[in-house]
């Protein structure tokens, strides 16, 4: 594949995955660790690049980073505090966020492939703990919660639109049960997004198109999202 032009995700991708979680060990994956880095890694990089740019034009300040670790996801699970050893991730995310701190503590645009499925999301898999009460105060806000109300009901309307991430169990302490967005009190993140089969565009360049029609309409959500990161880091 030239590095200089990108023409979509190779079948070969889909069939690495596919052999990886039939056998996911350190054997099959040092005989196989060029069909990775050039299946896999090669072609996601530049389409950290693609992306990041159709990106930038929807928010400026998204970051596209195709290093390990940054926008792409190392495939080495961590085990240490997992019951679950397998080594090895059986899927390809890629991440762009935005905001000045820690990636993950960003909200952002994410992409998920998982053969036979693919998920692209919008929003933060789960707050930090100094942004949780700023989410909650923000959700109970006159003119913020408002927004997100709106928001919430406009994607909703979105073919396969999922939404999450409920947590608790209870209200925390403190808010009026009966506020009309009560139940988002009892996030710890919040995200919004689409499943689908894997479509024909992953093999072409039409991929960053498609992507980037699906993640638009989620565009209000995340730009909610980044006000609440703003605020939360002006009361730290």
């Amino acid at each position: 594949m030239p590095k200089s032009e990108f023409d979509g995700f190779p079948k070969e991708c889909i069939r690495f995955y596919k052999g990886l979680k039939k056998n996911n060990t350190k054997l099959w994956f040092k005989e196989h660790r060029g069909e990775f880095d050039n299946y896999v890694m090669t072609p996601a990089r530049i389409f950290v690049g693609e992306m990041g740019a159709r990106l930038k034009k929807l928010s400026s300040e998204v970051h596209a980073d195709p290093r390990v670790d940054k926008s792409i996801f190392r495939i080495f699970r961590d085990t240490r505090f997992s019951k679950d050893k397998t080594r090895y991730k059986t899927h390809l995310g890629i991440w762009f966020w935005e905001g000045d701190g820690p990636r993950m503590e960003c909200s952002g645009f994410y992409f998920h492939l998982d053969p036979p499925k693919l998920m692209l999301g919008v929003g933060i898999y789960m707050f930090p703990s100094h942004m949780i009460d700023e989410y909650r105060n923000s959700v109970v806000h006159e003119k913020y919660g408002k927004e997100l109300t709106g928001i919430i009901s406009r994607i909703s309307k979105i073919p396969g639109c999922n939404i999450g991430r409920r947590h608790y169990k209870r209200l925390p302490r403190g808010f009026d049960p009966d506020h009309r967005n009560a139940e988002l009190l009892m996030m710890n993140g919040f995200y919004g997004g689409i499943e689908t089969t894997i479509p024909q565009e992953l093999y072409t360049s039409g991929i960053t198109d498609y992507c980037y029609d699906k993640y638009k309409p989620f565009l209000p959500l995340h730009k909610w999202i980044v006000g609440v990161t703003k605020r939360a880091k002006k009361t730290r």
